[in-house]
């Protein structure tokens, strides 16, 4: 492809405006999620427990504005603002879990469906974690870890508020947290946040601002269909298990219970000889 034509297409990405239509994908998934997220119990729960369910829905819609407005100081309710938003993520919740004959839920169980609401979402997602790190960076110039931090809460912030999105739905799973096994949009969302903060703050990447949007587009869209259609769900665990094995103690453990075999041998063939 000609570069210019490259760039002209990075451009038009940056400019999409997410409403309604990468709203929606959103708001699809996310009913998606909280409806697996139930089991076959599902349909029975959404009867008996309409409140309960589209509040733990909401909550996940809204998830990473609210949980980084209450990290920031600022108004934890703030992104239920805007009406026209709320009124989107009601409908497509409605839709999903209460058309006739589970019309709604079938047709966005639908793959191809699926497979557009996925790239839409991951669009949406390096919006979501661009604006976090621009507006961490307006309120604290300086502070790198912060930027990450927000940009990170704000591509994935539905993961670390999964305990208290089950809780209101009257399930308790203490071990069901972010930060003890992070999800690879959490890992994607970190890095990506990393880019950002690299490509605003330093001198370190060279490439057009809008070449390094559109190439974290094509990351987490890529990645995202990987896990749908190829069943890859998270690529940086083989580096993570070496990164662990090589700095937090995976060789020396190793060693250590192979001496300790060794050294156990030993003592029996004394002992079998003391015999």
């Amino acid at each position: 492809m000609d570069p210019e034509a490259f760039l002209d297409m990075a451009n038009q990405v940056i400019k999409l405006k997410m409403f309604p239509y990468f709203d929606i994908a959103h708001c699809v998934l996310c009913a998606l999620h909280v409806r697996e997220d139930l089991g076959p119990g599902a349909h029975a729960f959404s009867r008996k427990h309409p409140l309960s369910c589209w509040l733990s829905t909401m909550l996940v819609v809204f998830a990473s504005g609210m949980l980084c407005n209450g990290l920031l100081g600022e108004p934890i309710l703030a992104p239920l603002k805007d009406t026209s938003q709320m009124i989107v993520a009601t409908i497509v919740w409605y839709v999903v879990f209460y058309t006739p004959f589970d019309i709604g839920y079938k047709i966005a169980k639908f793959l191809p469906v699926k497979i557009v609401c996925a790239t839409m979402k991951e669009i949406y997602r390096c919006k979501k974690v661009y604006d976090g790190v621009t507006h961490a960076g307006k309120l604290y110039p300086n502070a790198y870890l912060i930027m990450v931090l927000i940009g990170t809460l704000k591509g994935n912030g539905a993961g670390f508020t999964k305990l208290f999105e089950r809780l209101i739905r009257g399930v308790w799973t203490p071990t069901a947290m972010e930060f003890m096994q992070p999800s690879f949009p959490t890992k994607a969302s970190m890095v990506a946040s990393i880019i950002f903060v690299l490509d605003k703050k330093t001198d370190l990447i060279s490439a057009p601002h809008a070449l390094v949007y559109f190439g974290i587009v094509i990351f987490f869209v890529y990645f995202k269909l990987s896990s749908i259609l190829l069943g890859i769900h998270d690529p940086f665990v083989p580096f993570e298990n070496l990164f662990c094995a090589l700095f937090f103690g995976g060789i020396w453990d190793s060693l250590a219970k192979f001496l300790g075999r060794g050294q156990a041998k030993d003592e029996k063939a004394d002992a079998k000889k003391k015999d």
